[in-house]
């Protein structure tokens, strides 16, 4: 294996294979606090908080046709103040934000001229206090007494409960904005994070205690629509805030929201919706009273029948119904039902007796309360996986035209009105505008895309992010020989007239199908799903010709998916197209071309390729071997405890072409982000030390189909928030390193590593029609690089794809980590050419293609492991698998021949 020119200086000096590793991981540490752009830039000043610093902005992109743009950021002005940074301890610890924000509230209306000098302190709802000027203390103690609204605000003494705290508030730092400026104004590299944060909680502290806080969101009914969103869940509008340093200065993000909130009814009311009941006088099964008790759990419900308002929260639901209940009142002897009780106390005759208590208190000492007495709190957030009639609902209730969120954005912005705020405007001198940033961006050009030269259409130029096969043949079209139909639905006689269009479409397109399956059609019922495809596959190989395409129409109800991707690609080594009986039955064109799309790549053939790659014109990719990566960690839903995250890395297999991804899948502890395997070594008896991993796999796997190592690595990696970006870098940098050196001595191709970013706020608006797409989104291809990305570091925002409905979100694509040195025309030039390629449609797509591959692979490995998850959920092993050490059951292998092709397309 020829070693690349390209290869780096920094190499391993050791020649034995174990040291070689360790002076890798060195070498990495080495790399990625030096990196090579530096060289040429000033010297930095030392980094404190940061392990790794990024590469700079290579300058920036000229590509594309110029325009204005509008972003949902807003500038902030920030007077010169002498900020500082105060401790606060509560005893007793309050583990309620809201709570601890009412005791530092009555601290100040109480203290505030007598002990604070007058100022008006911003406070986070945790441990940390701002000030814009020095208290007259360093350290003190405060008593703070607080009315406990959980018994109400009746006039009766028993009914008002007081509480007392003691608040000790102690001087922790001075932040300084000068470091900000120097920051901004780009002769600091580092962010000055607890400056940042200072403003940040100034600006968030008025909305905090006015409205329901969601992580850096904020929720409430008056500040939009609310809704039904179905089984007792509604929906309530809000907006996003985050201030962030950019280019301009320090900007306001602010964008809209929508969450999922239980409904303020009462808990029979939520029943009878959320689990289809219309009779709640019959008693619940067991299997009923476990999904009531999950459904419920840690929800808060008031009782309004005493005269007061008394707030509980639910532990868990009583085992017996409450006619059986019975409890010993107060004097520790008499002994009541719940049901005499609440009718002799409070002349109440509850209705639902065949129905469980709730239980609130603790389980020595439980309080049981009648469900139909419960009223739900109103604000609470439903963390719960929503269903699919409730995720349609709300996207129906949140989907906004782009000029219609741009407008609402605005009204946000008014109504919340930060130079009008005492604390923020006149206290710590910040300054908000209050119209959205303008901003230039460019609309880099579409690549040409090749097909095949027997179609009456050789190529196309997209137009608008969008295109046709119409007198168009796949660039290589796939051989299917032997393949079969089985057909789960109740239309039985759909399988004949469905196949034979879709072989005829297929073949229409370029691919070689041969006409007649390799072994009878079947129609089997849902039940015998398992059984039905493991008859297929004996049939199928003791005929000696196994299948390479098993298309499967579903049955009429969905939730065999999972089940039939894993015993095909995991047990039987069966490629499967499948199919919705209802899309299956119209035989509409367009249908039946999409999925020749999918059959084609699965066969391993390849639908389109790149102009530039045909012609080796596309700069750091075509002119000497490389390999695109993509990976993607999934986590399991909210409430899932005892599930792993799955990650997925897919590689380009096919250089110069890159267009055909090999992928591989594994499981990981618990919510764990950084990928494991990448790289690993384990101790086999006969070998001595085996080197493996997912990078190691995939590096093997191009070598046997190209015959040349790469020379260069290009590695798109998806789903990092930002305060992980520094982790993610060197853990998987070191191992990619440790991976390749595994395979050679010294073997060490440049890198380059970028983050995909999905998950964030911003949103660009078009300010001209002639630079908008009919969807009244910017037009795919709109790149930003300028006054709202990163003041120093190598990152854009990226609109690859055409808006269909809503409003467009940009990617954001951040390099941390460059030896390949891209410019920033080459490097979006690259990823916005690459979303032109993706197998499943003809057109460009929101994510750069191998970021989206390795995402589908993620989500298919969950399929593998769904017929394992118990439907008592989070309940029993859940703490243990918080336990990053704890054994991560493996995924089933997915056997080879299925791994050779596109199988998760």
């Amino acid at each position: 294996m020829p070693s690349s020119s390209a290869t780096p200086a920094h190499q391993p000096s050791s020649s034995s294979g174990g040291t070689g590793v360790q002076s890798v991981t060195r070498d990495v540490e080495k790399l990625a606090l030096e990196p090579a752009a530096a060289s040429m830039a000033p010297p930095l000043p030392p980094s404190s908080s940061k392990a790794v610093r990024f590469p700079q902005r290579p300058g920036r992109g000229t590509v594309g046709r110029q325009c204005l743009v509008r972003a949902n950021h807003f500038l902030v002005k920030v007077a010169d103040n002498d900020l500082h940074h105060y401790d606060v301890s509560i005893t007793p610890e309050v583990i309620s934000k809201k709570v601890n924000r009412d005791i530092m509230t009555e601290l100040a209306l109480k203290y505030r001229q007598s002990h604070l000098g007058g100022r008006m302190p911003a406070y986070d709802g945790r441990k940390s206090l701002y000030t814009a000027g020095a208290l007259p203390f360093e350290s003190k103690e405060f008593l703070v007494k607080l009315i406990d609204k959980d018994r109400g605000d009746s006039s009766s003494g028993s009914a008002r409960k007081e509480r007392q705290f003691k608040v000790a508030i102690k001087l922790a730092s001075k932040p300084d904005l000068h470091y900000l400026r120097e920051f901004l104004s780009r002769r600091h590299f580092e962010a000055p994070q607890e400056t940042i944060q200072v403003l940040d909680v100034v600006l968030r502290a008025k909305p905090s205690e006015m409205y329901t806080v969601v992580g850096r969101s904020f929720f409430h009914t008056s500040l939009g629509t609310s809704g039904e969103l179905g089984d007792g869940v509604e929906y309530w509008m809000g907006y996003y805030q985050s201030l962030r340093p950019t280019q301009m200065g320090l900007s306001l993000n602010i964008d809209l929201s929508a969450r999922s909130f239980y409904e303020p009814i009462l808990v029979t009311e939520f029943i009878a919706k959320h689990f289809r009941k219309r009779d709640l006088s019959r008693p619940l099964s067991d299997q009923d009273r476990v999904k009531v008790k999950k459904a419920l759990k840690g929800v808060r419900v008031e009782l309004r029948h005493m005269g007061y308002v008394k707030t509980s929260k639910i532990v868990s639901i009583s085992n017996v119904p409450i006619s059986q209940l019975m409890f010993t009142l107060d004097d520790k002897k008499s002994k009541v039902s719940v049901v005499q009780y609440f009718r002799e106390k409070y002349s109440i005759p509850l209705k639902y007796t065949n129905l469980p208590a709730l239980q609130s208190g603790t389980d020595t000492k439980p309080i049981y309360l009648p469900m139909e007495l419960c009223w739900i709190v109103k604000g609470q957030r439903y963390t719960k996986k929503l269903n699919d009639l409730q995720v349609r609902n709300l996207l129906r209730a949140t989907c906004q035209r782009p000029h219609d969120r741009e407008s609402n954005i605005k009204k946000m912005v008014e109504a919340n009105g930060f130079n009008m705020d005492q604390l923020v405007n006149r206290e710590f001198g910040i300054q908000v505008q209050s119209e959205p940033a303008v901003v230039n961006a460019r609309v880099l050009p579409a690549p040409r895309l090749n097909y095949h030269e027997s179609g009456r259409e050789k190529s196309v130029n997209p137009g608008f992010g969008s295109w046709n096969m119409i007198n168009k043949k796949l660039v290589n079209g796939g051989r299917v020989d032997s393949w079969s139909c089985v057909n789960f639905s109740s239309d039985g006689r759909l399988t004949d007239r469905f196949c034979t269009e879709l072989v005829k479409m297929c073949n229409t397109k370029g691919m070689e199908f041969c006409q007649t399956p390799s072994i009878g059609f079947r129609h089997a019922r849902p039940e015998r799903i398992e059984q039905t495809l493991i008859e297929v596959h004996k049939e199928s190989t003791d005929k000696k010709r196994p299948l390479q395409l098993l298309i499967i129409i579903l049955p009429d109800q969905s939730g065999s998916y999972g089940k039939i991707k894993r015993i095909c690609e995991t047990e039987l080594g069966i490629v499967t197209q499948c199919c919705q009986p209802k899309q299956a039955s119209r035989l509409s064109p367009q249908y039946l071309e999409n999925l020749s799309l999918k059959i084609n790549v699965k066969a391993g053939g390849r639908n389109t390729v790149l102009d530039d790659a045909i012609q080796k014109r596309i700069p750091l990719v075509t002119d000497r071997p490389t390999i695109i990566f993509g990976a993607d960690v999934t986590h399991p839903q909210p409430g899932e405890d005892s599930s792993p995250s799955i990650a997925a890395v897919v590689a380009s297999m096919d250089w110069p072409h890159v267009t055909k991804y090999r992928g591989i899948v594994s499981a990981q502890p618990h919510r764990e982000e950084i990928i494991q395997d990448l790289y690993k070594t384990y101790q086999d008896p006969q070998k001595g030390v085996v080197h493996a991993g997912m990078i190691r796999e995939l590096l093997v796997a191009f070598y046997k189909l190209a015959r040349t190592k790469p020379h260069r690595i290009i590695f798109y990696r998806d789903g990092v928030s930002e305060g992980q970006f520094s982790q993610v870098l060197l853990h998987e940098m070191d191992a990619i390193r440790k991976a390749c050196n595994s395979l050679e001595e010294n073997y060490m191709p440049p890198v380059t590593f970028v983050v995909v970013q999905k998950r964030h706020h911003t949103r660009l608006f078009p300010t001209d029609k002639n630079f908008a797409d009919k969807s009244g989104n910017i037009q795919a291809g709109t790149v930003v690089d300028t006054q709202i990305c990163h003041p120093t570091e190598f990152d854009f925002y990226l609109n690859s794809h055409a808006g269909i409905q809503g409003t467009s979100k940009p990617t954001h694509y951040h390099v941390l980590y460059d030896e390949n040195k891209f410019s920033a025309d080459i490097m979006q030039v690259l990823t916005n050419n690459l979303c032109y390629t993706f197998a499943r449609c003809t057109r460009s797509v929101s994510i750069v293609p191998p970021a989206y591959y390795a995402h589908l692979a993620a989500f298919r490995a969950r399929y593998y492991m769904e017929d394992d998850v118990s439907d008592s959920g989070s309940t029993g092993g859940g703490r243990l698998a918080r336990d990053r050490n704890v054994e991560v059951r493996p995924l089933p292998s997915i056997k080879d021949n299925v791994k050779d092709v596109m199988f998760y397309c």
